[in-house]
C-alpha cells in the first residue's frame, strides 16, 4: 500500500520509527525544511528526517524526502498515486486539495482523547488541566482542527498522569500513539474500522503557549497551579517569577504537603543551580 508520511517533531520522530519497525515504509516522507538550531546557528534536521537517515540502505532507498517550505507546496507531493496519508505534528494544516489525493482518505495522530484538547498544546493542556487519563487519538483528518471521525483510541494506562512533566508524558504517548497506529492500520486499510464522529459538544480547544503565560508569582498564585506549570511549560516557554528585580526561572520543582518546593532555578544572567532543601 503507497502512503505518505507527515510529521516534524519528535513526536512524529516515534510514531514514525515505530511504522518502519512495524514493516509500514512510506514510499514519501513530508516534513518541515533542516532549520538552523541552538546557539551556533547550525543547519539541522528535524527529527522525522533523521529517522529516515539513520535507516538501513535498503529502507532509506525506498523512502522520498520532501521538505517544502511553503504550504502552497504541499500539493506538490512527489510519487503516488496514494492510498493513503498519515499525519503527525506536522506544522501546517494539510489544503482540502492534498487531502483529496490519497484513496482511503487520511489518518491523524492525536495525543488526547478527542474531542478533549484539540489543537496545538494537547500534552500541555492535559498537565496543566490536572487531567487523570491521558491517552492518543487515531481520526479521519478532514478542514477542520482535529475535527474528523475517530477510528481508534487508547487511554495512556499504568502511569501516573497526575505527577509527570511534559517530556515523560510527550514520550510515553508518542510510544502509545506508533503502536496503536500499527496496529489499527491493516483494519484501516482493509475498511474493517468504523469511523465514530466526535461529539462537538465535549470539544476542548488548545493554544500555543507564550512566555506570559509561563509567568508565576510565587506569593499569590496557588502552588499546585505553579507546579502545574513547571511541568507542563519546561523547557518551552519556560517558567518564570520576578524575585529581587530580576528574572528567576524554575526550571523543577516539586509538589508536597500542599507546598511549592522549588529543586532548580536560574537567576537572569547566572547558570542555573539545585535549590538547597
Amino acid at each position: 500500500m503507497t502512503f505518505a508520511f507527515f510529521g516534524t517533531p519528535q513526536f512524529a520522530a516515534t510514531i514514525l520509527e515505530k511504522l518502519i519497525a512495524g514493516g509500514f515504509v512510506p514510499d514519501t516522507v513530508v516534513t518541515n525544511p533542516d532549520r538552523p538550531v541552538g546557539r551556533r546557528k547550525m543547519v539541522t534536521p528535524p527529527p522525522v528526517k533523521q529517522v529516515v537517515l539513520e535507516q538501513d540502505e535498503s529502507i532509506r532507498e525506498r523512502i522520498r524526502l520532501f521538505q517544502p517550505e511553503h504550504k502552497n507546496e504541499l500539493p506538490l507531493i512527489p510519487g503516488g498515486p496514494y492510498n493513503f496519508f498519515v499525519v503527525a505534528a506536522y506544522g501546517f494544516i494539510l489544503p482540502k486539495e492534498l487531502l483529496a489525493l490519497p484513496r482511503l482518505g487520511t489518518i491523524g495522530v492525536h495525543p488526547s482523547r478527542l474531542p478533549r484538547h484539540r489543537g496545538a498544546s494537547p500534552i500541555q493542556t492535559t498537565i496543566l488541566e490536572g487531567d487523570r487519563e491521558a491517552g492518543v487519538s487515531l481520526f479521519l483528518v478532514d478542514e477542520r482542527v482535529d475535527h474528523g471521525p475517530v477510528i481508534a483510541e487508547e487511554s495512556l494506562d499504568g502511569y501516573d498522569i497526575a505527577s509527570m512533566n511534559y517530556r515523560e508524558l510527550h514520550d510515553a504517548l508518542a510510544e502509545l500513539g506508533g503502536v496503536l497506529l500499527v496496529r489499527a492500520l491493516p483494519e484501516f486499510i482493509e475498511k474493517r474500522l468504523v469511523p465514530k464522529p466526535q461529539d462537538e459538544a465535549k470539544a476542548t480547544f488548545t493554544k500555543k503557549f507564550t512566555a506570559e503565560d509561563a509567568r508565576v508569582d510565587l506569593e499569590h498564585d496557588a502552588p499546585e497551579i505553579v507546579w502545574r506549570k513547571v511541568r507542563a511549560l519546561t523547557p518551552e516557554p519556560g517558567v518564570w517569577t520576578m524575585k529581587n528585580g530580576k528574572r528567576m526561572k524554575i526550571l523543577d520543582a516539586d509538589y508536597r504537603g500542599g507546598k511549592l518546593v522549588l529543586r532548580r532555578t536560574q537567576m537572569e544572567g547566572e547558570l542555573p543551580k539545585d535549590v538547597k532543601s
